[in-house]
This record gives structure tokens, C-alpha cells and sequence, in this order.
């Protein structure tokens, strides 16, 4: 509408335009601006966050930062870009797409949440956690005086309160676990007082959230506050006795193993968005309705996964930048001029660590928590992350934070985060080294217990790798059989994930998997073979960046007294019979496995090792080959072959490889052994003259044979090959790719055989009988003996990881 200045509003943009051929600007139109800033900002916070990835620090960080470079702090300085690619016209599309992915956000967040767990979170936890909210808050208090004293002047005094006292007194929950679960604590005494003490802080502020946007209302009636908080728990009763049982129904009548009714999953969101249309009509805010809802969504089964599967990477991926970004916009850090404003960034930031850290470190002391243990609850209970953002975005947006604020509350929000993780890493390294022990290989006195770590990454690998453990057991034997089956899940910024990590914190992590309700049939298939067997089994599950799952594993290992660790190859068999890489991730950590192992590490490249389901012990029926060159890895793998062949339905058939006299198995060339540096992922020459090495290959060998003669059900037989050149062992080798599996060394003392491998860890002859040419039948397991200069918990003891 017009004015006598002659100024009149914007038109608004229309949706789409009809191309650069019609010389139209794209850019002036709304949908592709849109498109053009979501992958703008997208990029541009995963570059940041790639930076970042050494620091350890969580994505949330990268993409505050991201927000605030394309905001007029920096790169939106220049009007020009500012203008074509976040231009005033476009921001409240930006912004409603933004919020609309922030109120599915605040649902998995509320999901997250264990209602369950906060109800019976212990006296230690609970007086942490209201300390560590009460003293940042009454802090807040003070510094919001300062305040408006000074950068806010006329600013409506309790809701100013509220809203600095909110901003210095909350915990990130989602940030800390994530930051938990990279350092590795979340099992640790400090990562369980810091999730329970952080679970019922983000309740309480949450809350106190509710009471600072009631009191912010324009009204001049006192009694317009006191409706939006009873209309809010009227809401939040409603949502527990009548939304829950309507949740609890879909729930139950998604059953396990089935797909999930796309009825239900437009049900639940839709559910979402109407809760969140009343609270926002109520006047609390609109994130509060998704937030309640997903604090009463069921938790377990798999309606709940598939939701938040579906959800997660869509909202997480691309519209939380989003948010970030539109919070960057209205960030200008140049408003803090001026040593007036120094000196406020200076006090704010003092009096949110303060409070965080003096206060829940004292209270940690006063509960007999040890020092180092204090300062890292301390330090952990200051993070703030996204939470914080959301509630000055609020107060922003209710004219409660003038912009000199409120850049000064995102720098300090900012800062506390990003700090958290070095100061932890730095004030607290947890013990996690058991007790030293001495059976550390297969090879070792018959009657001893042997136990086993045997690594997974789905349920394909399941049958295989209980025929595998049911082909260990020995039954000759007094010494029983130990297992502990370890699920292998990378963490990541997903929200189930973090999800699953919350279940685990209880138990260890790794973690015991006490869950018995019948539903992981992961669990189920171990636990069936469990009571079939002699064999004792345990399931667990490690959640852990690739980049650092081998301390797990090895820590895990040494914790448990294991004598070999069980790896899947990091290619699996597709139907055509080719190998199809899983990803070079896996590499990696099988390749750090060999390099830190503690004990005996086997790496099981499975072409269906008894077919694809579980046999029974009666109906076991394999053949077992082991081709003997000589070296430790050899002995070791000849050793394993010979427990298996106490099992009757077992055919143990060795080749021992000799070379004619004065000769070796070199044939002339180089002979392949391991490398001494901290990769592992090269192969270096060996000495073949090693007569302590022979003489312990002879002695092995002359104990094989007496086990041969005083087998009477004829299970093991041997054979001599007289090997004249590569080529003569590459022949035998393919001789024996009709058998079930291939017991090998990883390093014997042979050339290298076939082509130039680009797996490594597997050695020469693994690499050759792993190849597709040698055979889409047979299974392989490549055996490295365990190596005491490598053991991973050697450093420990020497003074931590």
C-alpha cells in the first residue's frame, strides 16, 4: 500500500520462473533461490565440518560457524552476494522451511529422551543436574541486570530474566551425547552422571522456556502469562492420555520384521504438526508441541526406528543447516563494538562457564566424586550447541534480545562448545585396560579355557559365523568355550543412532545386550545356539566412528581375556560369486586391528561357511585345510586347525610346503613378511634363516603328527608337497578350493604369490585363495598370531591412550 513518501511493500515472489531462455532471473524467484540456497549452505557447513573432523568436534559447531560466515558477519558483508543469495524478500521462506524442519528435530530430540530413565535417575545425578542449573541461572539473573544496564537497555525486565537465565543454565543433551559417544565416555562413570544430570537440566529448561515466552506476551493483563502456562499443561496431559495410547497403538501393531504401515508414519507426523499448531495458538511456541510428542513416543520396536529413519536424514541433512544459516543472518558479531560490548562478551561468557563448571565440579566434590572426574562433569554439563541457539532465536524473535545480545549469547554459546571437547579430552583419560593375562594365541596348554571375540557388521555374517564358533568348540577338551559377539555400528550424526547409544550407556560400552524381550533377532540366533551348545555366548554392541571403533575392539578384547579376535573381511560374495567392497572404512579398522591387537586376530572372508542358515552340531560335515609354509602366523593357524578337528563332524587336511634341499620357499625372490611400522598396510621382506623359528615350526609339526597317529576316527590326515617354484605352490593351493574353509596364515614364510593384492592385511597366500578366481565356495580364515610389541594396551600401561 502506498504513502504520501510514495513507498510502497514488496510484491511477493512468485513460485517459479519460466527460465534464463525467457530472460528471467532464476534468482528472483522462490523456488529455485531456495534450491540454490539449501545447496549453498549444505556444502558449504559439510566443508566446515570436514575441517573441523580433527578437532573432534561435533557437526552442530561446523554448521553455527557456517551460519554465521554467510551472515552479515562475513561473507554477507558484501551486499551484493547478500542481496542475490539471501535477499529480504526470501528470508521468510527460508525461514518457515527452516522451522518446519526444526519442529521434526525437536521431536527425535524429545524422542531421545528417556522419560523412564529421568524418573529414576539417582540422588547424585539429580543434585548435579539442579545444581548445575541453579547457579548458571541465578548468574544469568545478574548478568541480565548488566545488561540492561548497558547493550539492552529497555528491555522488559522478567522475561529478559528468564531468557539470559535459560541461555547461561542449559545442557545441549543431543551435543553431549554426541560428544560422549567421540570420547568414548559415554559408559564411564562421568558420561553416565553427565547424560542422567543433562536429561533432567534440558526438562528443567525446557520448562523454564515455557514460563520466559508466557511472561514475554504484549498483554497488558497479568493474567494472560497464568492461561498460556495452565492451557500448556492442559495440552501436555492431553498429549500423555490421549496421543500416547494412540502412538502405543501403531506401535504395537507394528510388528517386527514387517514393513511399517505408511498410515502410520503420515499419522504420527501429521501428529506432529497439529500439536505443534496448539501449542503455538496457546502461545508457548510451536517447537514445544513437536518436543512433548516425541517425549511420549514409544522408544523400542520397530515403529519407532522406521520413523525415525525416515525422518532423520532429511531433516538433520538439510534443513537444520537451514536454521543455522537463518540464525546466521540475523548474527552480526560487528555489533560488538565498543569496550562496553567487550567487556559484556567477556562477562557473559565468565558467568556461563563459572556457573556450568564451578558449580556442578563443587556439588560433584560434595557427592565424593573424584577431582579429574568433577572437572570433566564440569566441563561436559557447559556445552550448549544447538539448544541454546533455539532459545535466543526465540528471544529474538520476541523482540526480548536486541541484536547486540543476542550476537553476544550465539559468540558465547559458540565457545562453550567448542572448548568442551579439547578440555575434556585433556582433564580426563578413563582407565580402560582390565587385568593383564597370560592366553593370548590358540596355540597354549589344551585343557585352558578359550575365548573368543567375534566381530559383525549385519545379520548376513550371523549363520556363518555361528558355524564358525560351533567348528571352535573343541569338545575333547575340559577348557570350555568362551564367546562375545560384537555388533559393529558406526556413529554418526543420526538420531537413531544416538538413539541406540542411549540404551547402551547403561551396560558398557561395548555393551551387554540385556534387552531379552524376543524382538533383535540377532540376539535371538545366539541365544538359540546358546542353549543347543556347550558353548557360552555373549552379544554386544559397540557404536563408534570407524575412524577409532579398533580401540574398541582391541580394548574390548584385552577386557575380556580373549585369545583371537574374529574380523569380517571387508568385502562380501555377491550371487555372481564376484567380491563387492563394503567400503574402505573396514579396511582400515581390520588393518588397525592387526596393528594394536592384544591377542590372536583372524580375518574370516565368508562365502557361506555351512550355507545360510545355523547347522546343527549332529549335521556338521566340513572339510578343513590348512597349507603349512612355517612361521608364527602358520603355527598359529595349524593350531586352530587341529582344535577344530576334535569336533566329529570334522575333516582336518594338512599340506605341509617344502622346498627341495638348499633351497627355500623363496624360489630366488623375496620372501613376504610384516611390516614393523605403525600401518601395517605394507609388506616387507623377511629373514628365511630364523633357526629359532624352524626349530619351533619342527616342534609343532612332530606334535601334529602324534595327534594324526593317536587319532583313531582317522579326522586328520597330512601331506607333503615338494614345491619347485611359485607356480608349483599356486597349483597345490588350487587344488584344495573345494573344501569348506582355509585355515592360513597371514605372514608365512613364502614369495608372494599371484598379482599384486590391494588387501594387505590378508598376506600373500590369503590374498591368493581370497581372490574370486580361487574359488566362490570356500570360506577363508587368515590368521595373525598375536605380537607383543604391537599390543595396543602396552601403551596403555605405559600411561593411557
Amino acid at each position: 500500500m502506498g504513502t504520501g513518501n510514495n513507498i510502497s511493500c514488496p510484491a511477493p515472489m512468485r513460485a517459479e520462473s519460466n527460465g534464463g531462455f525467457q530472460h528471467e532471473n532464476p534468482l528472483h524467484y522462490a523456488l529455485p533461490l531456495l534450491i540454490l540456497q539449501i545447496c549453498l549452505v549444505v556444502t558449504f557447513t559439510r566443508f566446515l565440518a570436514f575441517l573441523f573432523r580433527p578437532l573432534r568436534q561435533p557437526r552442530v559447531i561446523a554448521e553455527i560457524i557456517g551460519g554465521i560466515l554467510l551472515g552479515p558477519s562475513a561473507i554477507g558483508r558484501n551486499e551484493k552476494f547478500l542481496n542475490a543469495v539471501f535477499p529480504a524478500k526470501s528470508i521468510t521462506v527460508l525461514e518457515t522451511l527452516a522451522n518446519i524442519g526444526l519442529l521434526f528435530f525437536l521431536f527425535l530430540v524429545g524422542h531421545e529422551l528417556d522419560m523412564r530413565a529421568i524418573r529414576r535417575t539417582g540422588h547424585k545425578a539429580l543434585g548435579i543436574a539442579l545444581c548445575g542449573i541453579t547457579v548458571p541461572f541465578v548468574l544469568g539473573i545478574g548478568t541480565s541486570i548488566a545488561l540492561r544496564a548497558t547493550v539492552s537497555k529497555g528491555a522488559e525486565l522478567f522475561p529478559f530474566l528468564v531468557f539470559m537465565g535459560v541461555a547461561l543454565s542449559i545442557t545441549a543433551f543431543p551435543v553431549l551425547a554426541r560428544i560422549l559417544a567421540e570420547l568414548k565416555l559415554l559408559t564411564t562413570d562421568v558420561g553416565r552422571i553427565a547424560m542422567s544430570a543433562a536429561a533432567v537440566n534440558d526438562v528443567a529448561a525446557w520448562i523454564l522456556l515455557a514460563l520466559a515466552i508466557a511472561l514475554s506476551g504484549s498483554d497488558a493483563s497479568p493474567f494472560v502469562p497464568l492461561w498460556v502456562l495452565l492451557c500448556g499443561a492442559v495440552f501436555v496431559i492431553f498429549v500423555v492420555f490421549a496421543v500416547r495410547p494412540l502412538l502405543v497403538a501403531m506401535a504395537n501393531r507394528s510388528l517386527e520384521g514387517e514393513p511399517v504401515k505408511e498410515v502410520y508414519i503420515c499419522t504420527t507426523l501429521t501428529l506432529v504438526l497439529a500439536c505443534s499448531f496448539v501449542t503455538d495458538t496457546i502461545g508457548i511456541h510451536s517447537l514445544f508441541g513437536a518436543f512433548v510428542v516425541g517425549t511420549v513416543m514409544p522408544k523400542e520396536g520397530s515403529f519407532a526406528g522406521v520413523l525415525t529413519e525416515r525422518i532423520e536424514d532429511l531433516v538433520s541433512g538439510l534443513f537444520m543447516p537451514l536454521y543455522f544459516v537463518s540464525s546466521g543472518l540475523k548474527t552480526d558479531v560487528a555489533t560488538i563494538k565498543g569496550g562496553l560490548s567487550w567487556a559484556m562478551l567477556m562477562l557473559v561468557i565468565f558467568n556461563a562457564c563459572f556457573g556450568k563448571i564451578i558449580g556442578t565440579t563443587v556439588v560433584s566434590l560434595l557427592f565424593k566424586v573424584p577431582s579429574r572426574e568433577a572437572l570433566a562433569l564440569g566441563f561436559l554439563m557447559n556445552t550448549k550447541g544447538l539448544v541454546v541457539l533455539i532459545v535466543l532465536n526465540i528471544g529474538r524473535d520476541l523482540k526480548v534480545l536486541n541484536d547486540q545480545a543476542f550476537a553476544i549469547c550465539v559468540v558465547m554459546a559458540l565457545f562453550t562448545t567448542f572448548i568442551t571437547t579439547p578440555i575434556v579430552m585433556a582433564v580426563y583419560k578413563p582407565a580402560r585396560r582390565g587385568a593383564p593375562y597370560k592366553h593370548k594365541t590358540i596355540q597354549r596348554d589344551p585343557d585352558t579355557e578359550l575365548r573368543l571375540l567375534a566381530c559383525f557388521h549385519s545379520t548376513h555374517n550371523i549363520p556363518s559365523l555361528i558355524n564358525l564358533i560351533e567348528c571352535s568348540r573343541g569338545t575333547g577338551r575340559k577348557g570350555k568355550l568362551y564367546v562375545y559377539t560384537m555388533h559393529l555400528m558406526e556413529l554418526s550424526e543420526r538420531s537413531s543412532t544416538i538413539t541406540m547409544v542411549h540404551m547402551a550407556r547403561k551396560n558398557g560400552m561395548p555393551f551387554w545386550n540385556k534387552k531379552r524381550d524376543g524382538k533383535d533377532q540377532m540376539i535371538i540366533a545366539f541365544q538359540d545356539y546358546e542353549k543347543l551348545s556347550s558353548v557360552s555366548v555373549r552379544p554386544m554392541t559397540v557404536i563408534s566412528g570407524f575412524n577409532s571403533i579398533h580401540e574398541d575392539i582391541c580394548t574390548t578384547a584385552h577386557r575380556k581375556r580373549a585369545a583371537m579376535i574374529i574380523l569380517p573381511f571387508h568385502k562380501h560374495q555377491r550371487v555372481d560369486g564376484s567380491m563387492e567392497s563394503l567400503g574402505h572404512s573396514f579396511q582400515e579398522m581390520n588393518q588397525l586391528v592387526l596393528c594394536h591387537a592384544p591377542c590372536t586376530v583372524g580375518i574370516f572372508v565368508d562365502r557361506g561357511l555351512g550355507g545360510t542358515t545355523q547347522v546343527q552340531a549332529s549335521d556338521v560335515s566340513y572339510e578343513i585345510v590348512v597349507p603349512f609354509f612355517g612361521g608364527h602366523d602358520d603355527r598359529e593357524a595349524l593350531c586352530y586347525g587341529m582344535r577344530m578337528a576334535e569336533h566329529p563332524g570334522i575333516f582336518l587336511n594338512v599340506y605341509k610346503f617344502v622346498s627341495p634341499p638348499g633351497t627355500s620357499l623363496a624360489f630366488d625372490g623375496e620372501l613376504v613378511g610384516d611390516s614393523s611400522k605403525k600401518d601395517r598396510k605394507t609388506m616387507h621382506v623377511i629373514d628365511d634363516n630364523d633357526y629359532d623359528d624352524k626349530k619351533q615350526d619342527d616342534e609343532l609339526w612332530n606334535e601334529f603328527l602324534s595327534a594324526c597317529n593317536n587319532n583313531t576316527q582317522e579326522t586328520m590326515k597330512y601331506e607333503q608337497k615338494l614345491v619347485e617354484s611359485k607356480g608349483d605352490i599356486e597349483t597345490a593351493l588350487k587344488e584344495m578350493n573345494r573344501c569348506n574353509l582355509i585355515l592360513v596364515g597371514r605372514m608365512p614364510s613364502v614369495t608372494a604369490l599371484g598379482s599384486i593384492s590391494d588387501c594387505p592385511e590378508l598376506g600373500p597366500v590369503g590374498s591368493f585363495v581370497a581372490s574370486s578366481d580361487f574359488s566362490t565356495l570356500t570360506s577363508v580364515m587368515v590368521i595373525q598370531q598375536y605380537n607383543p610389541s604391537t599390543d595396543i594396551n602396552s601403551s596403555i600401561c605405559k600411561g593411557g591412550i
